[in-house]
């Protein structure tokens, strides 16, 4: 089994660290794609992989801007209702953003998760972002697949030109997110997520592995080259797998990929083959990133309603225990939901049955919260 320690022996023997004129700089596994990332991009990517050697960053979906049975009360969230802290990691998802809505596909206001990004980063919080985006090609949702929609957006498609409007909305919103002295803030970016399911227009049975290799080269180096986007980490993530040979039928490259992650959620299969079957990908995955020199995460995770109790030190923690992760992220708190016509939810909130099991979990020493991960500046570049 891998370990925080044993996994980064060999990176740290292998890498070479230059002293210049007092200055400490870090090659091998620190290096971003992009050479012209911001000052603070690159030491959030830096503390990042160094963080990872002894912590694991928990995050929430949709966080600060709603809970169970609440919605855009300032300041609150469902975390620090249970555990008077924050998540370290923030996600949110910029869907809506390629038709012009006001609203996300969540219905937050860009406008609100604007705000809300920009007080996570002032605390010192992690921001992601996905991006279910509309099927360019039949309308519809992400959900509404159908062959062909990737090759329409590929440079020569009818739909190419559409596809790059759809990208500078978005990287014009991007763009717009400031820290208080105007500097770009930084942020992981998962495009084209979950890559070998197929409910997605982007998935597995709608185009082939060179198509999304493609149209991913393309998003990375239209983004940074042309729309001049040097505040993101690109995030490769796939839906739960079982090989390395399926995590990386589709990967497109070490040249535009920063981090490795993937998606997996609990439904009503016995614990144990949960945390086993898991625990066996995190392995994959943490040998792919030590190999790669890549970040790593377990980006997507829960139980929906957490229906046990005892899932934070029982379930979560015995999964990623030991491994040398960035961040593990559970999916957002939307209360009851009209059109599933269920509770939807995934963290705990206050009086939940989990709350007191949560308040356990908060407490080992390796994973940080908000209020930990402030105490890091890990948007300042650090000597060593």
């Amino acid at each position: 089994m891998l370990n925080r320690s044993g996994h980064f022996k060999s990176v740290v023997l292998s890498c070479i660290v230059l002293i210049a004129v007092g200055t400490v700089q870090y090659s091998c596994a620190q290096q971003l794609i992009d050479p012209k990332a911001t000052m603070e991009t690159q030491a959030l990517y830096k503390n990042l992989h160094e963080l990872s050697k002894k912590h694991t960053l928990f995050g929430h979906q949709d966080d600060l801007a709603y809970g169970v049975n609440w919605r855009y009360d300032a300041g609150r969230s469902d975390i620090k209702d249970v555990v008077g802290d924050y998540p370290a990691v923030h996600g949110w998802d910029l869907a809506g953003l390629e038709k012009e809505s006001t609203k996300n596909i969540d219905g937050i206001p860009f406008s609100k998760m604007k705000t809300f990004i920009e007080e996570g980063y002032e605390r010192g919080a992690v921001i992601t972002l996905s991006w279910h985006f509309d099927n360019p090609l039949i309308g519809g949702s992400s959900w509404d697949a159908a062959p062909g929609t990737v090759t329409s957006i590929l440079p020569g498609g009818e739909k190419h030109d559409l596809y790059k409007v759809w990208l500078d909305r978005a990287a014009a919103f991007m763009l717009d997110l400031k820290g208080k002295k105007g500097e770009p803030i930084p942020m992981l970016f998962r495009p084209f997520h979950e890559l070998n399911g197929n409910w997605f227009w982007w998935g597995r049975k709608w185009c082939t592995p060179e198509e999304y290799i493609r149209i991913w080269r393309f998003t990375v180096n239209y983004l940074v080259k042309e729309k001049q986007l040097h505040n993101l980490i690109f995030v490769y993530n796939t839906n739960s797998f079982s090989s390395e040979a399926e995590f990386m039928e589709r990967y497109p490259g070490d040249d535009v990929v920063d981090m490795l992650s993937f998606d997996k959620y609990q439904y009503k299969e016995d614990k144990d083959k949960f945390i086993s079957s898991t625990r066996k990908e995190l392995e994959i995955l943490t040998r792919l990133s030590e190999k790669k020199k890549k970040l790593s995460a377990f980006s997507e995770t829960g139980y929906e309603g957490v229906p046990d109790p005892k899932w934070w030190t029982g379930t979560l923690w015995p999964i990623i225990e030991g491994f040398p992760i960035s961040y593990v992220l559970v999916w957002r708190n939307a209360g009851y939901v009209e059109s599933m016509k269920k509770m939807h939810y995934y963290a705990p909130y206050d009086r939940h049955p989990s709350a007191p099991d949560f308040k356990l979990f908060y407490k080992k020493r390796t994973v940080l919260f908000e209020k930990g991960l402030k105490q890091k500046n890990i948007y300042q570049l650090h000597s060593k």
